[in-house]
């Protein structure tokens, strides 16, 4: 299990291929899906994972239960889920009659959503997140939002993203207002949980301290830890337990979705995003950006224009 527990899915298409199931998505980083079209054959145990993206489920009538980390939860009608990328998970469906999922990555966010995502919406920082038991008429707002996103999604509208992207920032301020008006994502959760979210934070902190020029210099690992005066062998470890994910993935991650989205402005040069993102030299931010999307950064734009 220890083994199985270190399967990353990089998206959802990847996640069902692995379990048979049919595979949905596209290279949008977004999919919504309706979970009775997919799992025919129940009960259905999945394997377990750590996905490396962000999921909303709204259940309006379907039993099961959901393992996060060492924490289970009971499935039924009128439940509302979050999880977010790195945590430990396994599900287990008996029965589904009328579920949604949505999942999307960060980089989908900061694109159509909103471009400070995570000071607009704190709560997508939260290691673990209780699952909801919503009313009739709250419930049913989020059913319209959802089932709306789908429509779109399935459509042919030359705005279709920025559409959904519209819908995704009114889903969420429902959310917020419903479960997180008063949240903050540091407070809670046990001594470990708390090093991740700050973790978390003082990385979306950075990257937009870089993006407007507040600092030059990318963050080490040793200043991350002494932001919370810790050991860095220690973050280390627990930001590698807790999420899978070493701090360098973490960093790389947030410096290439950056990248992707600084890459659709065709007036700033390779030269100039590289200085942006703290790189001293382009050819070392073409090199890091093609070893982790394997395209170089002029490839990737000739690839926006088709």
């Amino acid at each position: 299990m220890a083994q199985q527990k270190d399967i990353i899915v990089k998206d959802l298409h990847e996640l069902y291929e692995l379990m048979g199931l049919p595979v949905v998505g596209d290279s949008s980083g977004f999919t919504v899906n309706y979970l009775q079209d997919i799992f025919k054959q129940l009960p259905f145990r999945s394997v377990p994972y750590r996905p490396n993206y962000f999921s909303f489920l709204f259940i309006r009538e379907g039993l099961g239960n959901y393992t996060i980390d060492d924490l289970q939860y009971t499935i039924q009608p009128g439940t509302v889920y979050f999880t977010n990328p790195g945590n430990f998970r396994m599900f287990e469906w008996q029965s589904i009659t009328d579920a949604c999922l949505i999942t999307f990555h960060a980089s989908y966010l900061k694109e159509y959503v909103h471009t400070d995502i995570y000071r607009e919406f704190s709560f997508l920082l939260t290691e673990t997140v209780e699952p909801r038991v919503l009313g009739h008429e709250p419930f049913e707002v989020l059913e319209q939002l959802y089932r709306q996103i789908h429509r779109e999604h399935l459509g042919g509208s030359p705005y279709k993203n920025g559409l959904i992207g519209t819908l995704m920032v009114v889903l969420l301020l429902k959310i917020k207002e419903y479960f997180f008006q008063d949240y903050n994502p540091i407070v809670e959760g046990t001594r470990s949980s708390r090093i991740v979210k700050e973790f978390r934070l003082n990385l979306e902190n950075h990257i937009r301290e870089l993006l407007t020029g507040k600092v030059q210099q990318q963050m080490r690992v040793q200043d991350f830890a002494d932001r919370q005066q810790l050991h860095p062998t220690y973050l280390s470890q627990v930001i590698r337990s807790k999420t899978g994910k070493s701090i360098s993935t973490w960093m790389a991650d947030k410096l290439v979705t950056e990248a992707r989205v600084l890459l659709q402005d065709q007036e700033l040069s390779v030269k100039e995003i590289a200085n942006r993102l703290g790189f001293l030299e382009a050819p070392h931010f073409s090199n890091y950006f093609k070893k982790h999307t394997s395209l170089s950064p002029a490839d990737y734009r000739k690839q926006l224009l088709h």
